[in-house]
This record gives C-alpha cells, structure tokens and sequence, in this order.
C-alpha cells in the first residue's frame, strides 16, 4: 500500500491510503509465477488489515478527545466508555443530546413569565402566625441563606422569583437583587397577598410594604396565596364572607393594575370550585396565574387539564415533594431509570416533566450547586413523559400543603 500526497481539495483530505494495482494471475504462467502471485496478494491484504486496526485507533482517539470537533458522541456507541452514575459520558454535558423545552410562558397581556423560577423559603422565626410553614418545613430557611440563594440563581441565569409577604424574607430579597446588578425590567417578580389582609383597604398598604422591601415600583405578578381570609385584628378568625366571596378582594386587585403597581394578578392554592366562583363575577382581569403544589406525590390531572382549557396558567410548587419527600421522590424507579437513559439527573426529570406538563415550575434550594442543576430542564422523549406521567397519576394522592385543620375550614375539598 502507498501513501498518497495530494493537492488540498475543498471537502477532502489532503492525504489517502491507495492500493497498487490489481495482480492477476495468467493462465500461462510457471508454478513459480503462481506462488509469487499469492504471495504478492497475501502481503497486500496483510498491510490493508494492519492499516484498517490503525485508521480504526485513531479514530477513536481522536474522538474520545474531542478533535472532531464539539462534544464527542462516538462514546455512545461504545460499550467501553466510562458513564457516570447520570448515564452521561464523561465530559459531556449533561441533557447535551435532549432537546429543550420552551423558557416562557406568555400570558394575555403580552408578559412572557420564565418557566422556571426560584422558590423561595420562609424565613424561620418564632412567629404565632397561622401559617403553612408551621407544618410544612419545606418553606424554612435561615436568616442569609435566602438572599445568598437568590445571588446564585441569578449568577446561573434565573430571572423569575417567586416570593411572598408571609415568608418574611423580602427585605433579603431585594438586597440580594440590588447588589446582583440584574437590571429591574430583566427580572419577573412574583409576591402573594396573605389571609389577613383580603379587605380592599387593606390591600394596597401590604402592597407598597411589599414594593418597598423589594425595592422595586411594581410586581409583575401578585397572587392572592390562600383561599381563605382572615380578620386583620383576629388572624386566627375567618372572614367567611371574603372567603366566600373573594370578589371584593379581586376589585381591589385590578384597580391596582390599572395604577401599574401590578402588572398580571392571579391566585394560590384555589382548587377548580373556587375558581369558578371566582371567575362567574364578570372580571375586568382573569386570573392568569394559579399556584398550586404539583409533585410526583399529588399530580392533580383534572386540575391541570381544566386549567388548560380555561386558559389558567399553572405554577408548580414543591415540584420534587415536600422536604420529606424529597428523597423518595428521587429514588423512584421511574425517575431513576429515565435519568439514568438521558444522561441527567432525577430532579431534572420530575422538573423537566412538570414543565413539558405546560406548567410554570417552582423548584427551592439554597445549596448553589442545586439551583444552577434545576435551572436546566430537557424535554422527555414522549414514550418516557407518558410512562411518567401513568406512574404519577396511577396512586393515591398524597396532599402535603395542607392547613386546613390547623385552619378549621376544609380548603381543597378533596372530597367533594
């Protein structure tokens, strides 16, 4: 076999391995001329086999060290490729080969909301206060860790935090936005109306105490958090009256929007009833935002599919369960075995799986390294999504932020 030098030629090699001609053997020819003849041909198949094994060789050098060019995928085909636990190939980026799912959401008045945001923590203090966070540890963070946490997700890309007057934290928060440098309109600021505050003249106070710590001039998204309101003066006391008929509470609302303190209004926690009765007053402003716990755990489908075809946006909270569930919902065999076919990990699974569901989803986490890993979510093959999405609606519903008997009231109605 000769080596060729050759001109350079646009979409060639500059080089080629190339036989000798062809020998063939005549009829005529002497016994002596035969062997020769084989012999010649033996040595040619010889230098072809030991040039196929090196061009073979260095084909796989070159590709396991990137110099074709990008991310190598030759080790995808190779059962000898060392894979991490994820499934992915060393070196290669987790989800590089997964298609990704769309970063907004736009809402009737032309906002696009980012798809995924940082949910934040409720701030522990030693409060006797009516609030979930006294049964729902998940919400709690210390005092510093919040801010830190909101630093890091904007360093990692985030620009949707989600908030609360309740989690005790917005001073923290608008800290943590202001020394981060993140200019105000790149940011989507979402802030909730708590239980006590559901009278009209009470609203637009809490809101300004809001915007103020915050620092900001508007919220582009403020709900109203629970279904249930409360007397100011009496918290642990129930205004049946609001919570039964929030309309009052909603007026308030749109007069705030239209004074562009408020850019999009939605709610928390309403299940479809409370929706509809909501909804049949005639609003100025739909609700286009309502934030609800969705995990493996508590999938709710009917809510999901009736909120679609009511055009309501859902927000997942606790995406991955409550802090207790958190690691069983990671050791779930169908997450596992579909992190382990894609290459990523099993939080990005049940994140990925919650937005591809066509919701906004809240993931919370303090630890950097967390919150930069849920920011990237990958669409499911549609096989994978399906067998998912059987798995989590094929068991009882398991409900986690729930006070409705520390509240006295049954607030979802689960079994109405």
């Amino acid at each position: 076999m000769a080596y060729v030098e050759q001109k350079q030629q646009p979409g060639k090699f500059q080089s080629r391995f190339e036989l000798p001609p062809p020998v063939y053997a005549d009829s005529q020819t002497s016994t002596g001329s035969r062997c020769a003849c084989r012999a010649r041909r033996v040595e040619v198949f010889r230098r072809v086999a030991k040039a196929s094994i090196v061009l073979v060789f260095l084909y796989v050098i070159a590709g396991l060290s990137g110099w074709t060019g990008g991310s190598s995928r030759i080790g995808q085909s190779l059962p000898w490729c060392h894979k991490s636990e994820a499934g992915a190939i060393d070196g290669e980026q987790p989800g590089a080969n997964l298609a990704r799912l769309p970063t907004h959401f736009v809402l009737p008045s032309g906002d696009a909301i980012p798809a995924i945001a940082l949910g934040e923590f409720h701030l522990i203090l030693h409060l006797h206060l009516p609030s979930p966070s006294s049964h729902n540890r998940t919400w709690q963070a210390s005092k510093g860790e919040v801010g830190n946490a909101v630093k890091v997700a904007l360093q990692s890309g985030y620009r949707h935090i989600d908030g609360a007057w309740i989690y005790r934290n917005e001073e923290e928060v608008g800290a943590a936005i202001k020394e981060s440098g993140v200019p105000r309109e790149e940011l989507w600021l979402t802030s909730k109306l708590w239980n006590t505050f559901h009278a009209p003249e009470d609203i637009e106070p809490k809101l300004d105490e809001t915007l103020r710590r915050l620092q900001t001039s508007y919220l582009d998204l403020y709900l109203i958090h629970w279904p249930i309101a409360f007397f100011p003066d009496e918290p642990q006391k129930i205004d049946y009256d609001l919570t039964n008929n929030p309309y009052p509470t909603w007026k308030k609302l749109e007069e705030l929007v239209d004074k562009g303190k408020i850019r999009n209004i939605g709610v928390s926690n309403f299940n479809i009833r409370r929706l509809r009765n909501l909804t049949d007053n005639g609003l100025r402003y739909k609700p286009v935002i309502n934030q609800v716990e969705l995990n493996y755990f508590n999938p709710q489908p009917e809510l999901v599919k009736w909120s679609k075809e009511n055009g309501i946006l859902l927000e997942a909270y606790s995406p991955l369960g409550s802090n207790k569930q958190v690691g069983e919902s990671l050791n779930i065999p169908e997450v596992k075995g579909i992190a382990k076919q894609l290459g990523i990990t099993p939080a990005q699974v049940l994140i990925s799986w919650q937005a591809q569901r066509g919701t906004v989803v809240l993931p919370k986490s303090v630890t950097p390294s967390r919150i930069e890993e849920n920011l990237q979510v990958f669409r499911l093959p549609t096989k994978l999504y399906e067998k998912l999405e059987t798995a989590a609606t094929s068991h009882k519903p398991q409900r986690v932020g729930d006070p409705s008997k520390a509240w006295g009231i049954d607030i979802f109605e689960d079994e109405v």
